[in-house]
């Protein structure tokens, strides 16, 4: 995957949408955000699985809509700058985190223990 996964915590803008999924997804253990390179951010809700708990949500802080590189690729993973998954207060073990980062994200990310 092409994407770093350095940075795991939401900015503000991100938070809200955060909070709101997981407040619709009752199976969720957290949310996988995606940033993309224009702007915009794709995020879903992820299972205890590593399966999706929610639809995808693409949004683009301060603004109306998505941009139209987003409408026209529906934000290509070649144009990912940071993924993570912001995990619920009470998140799963690491190895388990592990797990649902590498399903979901393709990557195992380096987690805290």
């Amino acid at each position: 995957m092409t994407g770093k996964t350095m940075q795991r915590s939401p900015e503000q803008g991100e938070q809200a949408m955060i909070a709101g999924i997981l407040e619709g997804s009752p199976d969720a253990v957290g949310v996988a955000v995606i940033r993309l390179n224009c702007g915009c951010r794709k995020m879903a809700a992820v299972s205890q699985a590593g399966e999706p708990a929610s639809k995808i949500i693409m949004y683009r802080d301060q603004a109306e809509s998505i941009c139209a590189q987003c409408k026209q690729d529906n934000g290509n993973y070649m144009r990912v700058l940071e993924q993570f998954i912001s995990w619920k207060e009470s998140e799963p073990d690491a190895q388990t985190k592990r797990m649902i980062a590498a399903k979901v994200l393709g990557t195992t990310e380096d987690l805290p223990n």
